[in-house]
């Protein structure tokens, strides 16, 4: 009996599938494993992560390690995606000073302007001068209130706090002012310069300094100086309170980085700038034809970006830049935050984005030499051996309830593959970029998201909000109670539902909010994705020429993702659904059961 293994590498994750074929030449499927991709996909430090899943697979069937015969890889290394965010419009960096965030508790309410004084220094103060003043947290409230009211002869607008004290300053005030809390990098606000402040009413929003004609009117602006302040007025939308100061002219700068052109080299040369947006990018693409190569302008955001994704894939592949080229693209439009430079507390301003995914191939073999390591480290023979999408049409066959003509899509972490096996065994095949590593990136920079584990648990999970101790309010609208009072740091909170616990995202962002996002990216990413897929292998690229699609990969495990598709391919008339590899591997394992399906009909090897 030969005890023979396929591995499939991919951008996420590597799965591994046991047979065997005995003396009568029959073949079984034995066992099955997966693990988390080491290094990069299709480079030498995949080696551990393969050797880690061949090694829980063989422990599955009581066997160890060296009594494998053969090990069956898939061909698709030489490439790799990769992703990229540029703002569409040219990047604008405001040298200003400003402040805006949300505190729980501001107080009072309206706007006012005024000169920024030191709470040290109020005895400086003029009558005839109006003042916001500044108090950092070395002053207690009791001590701001009392110095407020001492001189109540100046005429003090509004009131700056570091400390979380604006109800308790305001409750021991004669008279009433909007006051500002929370504001953490009290120390860079500069004395003496005029400033205006907004505080909002509960449940609304600041109207003024949110308006770039508000703020021109309230610190007396011209029409250069309004525009420079654009970027400040869109990063206070929806902010309950506010302050904006005024610098002067000499401060106010402008640094202007060019979004940029793509140039594609295909069977006919075209060019697009990016900020036509990412609908008018694909359709110049698929003009331009076949792609050789895919590169930016010159000192330009998405130029920056295409040579940096070259230079990072020949570091990896031990390659000189020329001998890597860009295949494929796959552009979305999105919402990206921009930092403005001068800000007190890190604001940004969303701008409109394009997300990019690229394909990366290079001139090597990357995974000859892969094969080559395992035999070293295993002493079993280990062969590259069949192109990853029909592989996995091989392996969507073992699906319950298919047959010939077959459609397969293989979503995975960074590509999009799609294969249409005919019934006499001719197939076409193609690689396309963008897939989940691409929707969590979109899912990260739309939230403005800290982590990229959160935004990852995001797209896997669906939402709740925590309403009370012992019921939450589920995405859909639905209530879900519990016998047993939830853990009180939950309360209030959106929550991630994941098996068997709770996720609770940190950010305050509403549940709503998230679950737009959510929906919204991966309509963006897959949906688009699989319709382009599958129209660039359909007979005559006609959609409804194809009878039947199987979904297969680690995002057709997704909860929401399948469904998305099957709307969305419903009206070509195509029967749509997740694979079940084998009757029991649900969708992931394709390629590798695949792999271990060729090798019947090739006795050379081993």
């Amino acid at each position: 009996m030969k005890l023979i293994a396929g591995v499939d590498i991919g951008n996420s994750t590597t799965e591994v599938c046991i047979g065997s074929v005995g003396e009568d030449g029959r073949f079984q499927f034995l066992s099955s494993a997966s693990r988390i991709t080491t290094g990069t996909k299709g480079t030498l430090p995949n080696v551990h992560g393969v050797k880690a899943a061949l090694e829980e697979a063989m422990h599955r069937i009581g066997m160890p390690l060296e009594k494998l015969d053969l090990v069956r890889l898939n061909e698709a290394a030489p490439v790799i995606g990769d992703t990229a965010m540029e703002t569409i419009t040219e990047t604008i960096i405001t040298e200003s000073s400003m402040i805006g965030h949300n505190p729980a508790t501001p107080a009072g309410a309206g706007e006012a302007v005024g000169r920024l004084l030191f709470i040290q220094n109020i005895d400086k103060g003029r009558s005839n001068i109006p003042y916001i003043l500044v108090a950092s947290s070395e002053y207690s409230y009791e001590e701001v209130a009392r110095k407020l009211n001492q001189y109540e002869q100046l005429d003090i607008r509004g009131l700056i706090l570091q400390a979380d004290e604006a109800v308790l300053v305001e409750n021991r005030l004669n008279k009433k002012i909007p006051i500002v809390d929370e504001v953490r990098h009290i120390d860079k606000v500069p004395e003496y310069k005029m400033a205006a402040i907004e505080v909002a009413l509960p449940g609304t929003s600041i109207r003024m300094l949110s308006n770039p004609y508000g703020i021109a009117t309230l610190l007396k602006l011209d029409a250069d100086e309004t525009r420079a302040v654009t970027p400040i007025a869109k990063s206070l939308i929806g902010k309950r309170s506010a302050v904006v100061i005024r610098t002067p002219n000499g401060n106010i700068k402008e640094n202007i980085l060019p979004a940029g052109e793509i140039f594609f080299h295909g069977e006919q040369e075209l060019r697009i700038n990016i900020d036509h947006g990412a609908d008018e990018i694909m359709d110049t693409l698929q003009d331009a034809g076949e792609i050789f190569d895919i590169d930016g302008q010159p000192d330009s955001n998405v130029g920056n970006m295409f040579s940096r994704i070259k230079t990072s894939m020949a570091d990896v592949a031990e390659a000189e830049n020329h001998a890597v080229r860009i295949t494929d693209i796959l552009a979305v439009d999105t919402l990206a935050p921009v930092e403005i430079s001068g800000a007190l507390a890190g604001e940004t301003c969303m701008e409109k984005a394009v997300g990019i995914a690229a394909m990366v191939k290079t001139a090597h073999l990357p995974m000859q030499k892969i094969a080559e390591q395992l035999e070293k480290d295993l002493h079993t023979k280990a062969v590259v051996a069949g192109v990853e999408a029909v592989m996995a049409s091989l392996g969507a066959m073992t699906t319950p309830g298919t047959r010939l003509p077959l459609a397969i899509l293989d979503m995975g972490g960074g590509s999009t593959d799609a294969a249409v096996l005919e019934a006499d065994g001719r197939v076409r095949t193609t690689h396309q970029a963008g897939a989940g590593e691409l929707v969590t990136m979109l899912i990260q920079t739309e939230l403005g998201l800290k982590s990229r584990t959160t935004a990852e648990q995001i797209k896997k999970y669906p939402l709740g909000k925590v309403e009370s101790l012992f019921h939450l309010r589920l995405e859909n609208g639905a209530m879900q109670f519990f016998t047993e009072s939830i853990d009180p740091r939950y309360y209030g909170h959106v929550v991630l539902l994941a098996p068997g616990e709770m996720l609770k995202i940190e950010e305050d962002i509403p549940m709503e909010r998230i679950l737009e996002v959510r929906r919204e990216a991966k309509r963006k990413v897959f949906v688009r994705n699989a319709v382009r897929a599958l129209r660039q292998v359909a007979p005559g690229h006609e959609l409804r020429n194809i009878p039947n699609v199987v979904l297969v990969g680690g995002s057709a495990e997704d909860f929401e993702i399948p469904e998305m598709l099957m709307q969305a391919l419903a009206e070509y008339r195509i029967v749509c659904g997740r694979g079940n590899i084998r009757g029991t591997e649900g969708p992931r394992n394709a390629v590798a059961t695949g792999l271990l399906l060729s090798y019947i009909g090739n006795s050379q090897e081993g």
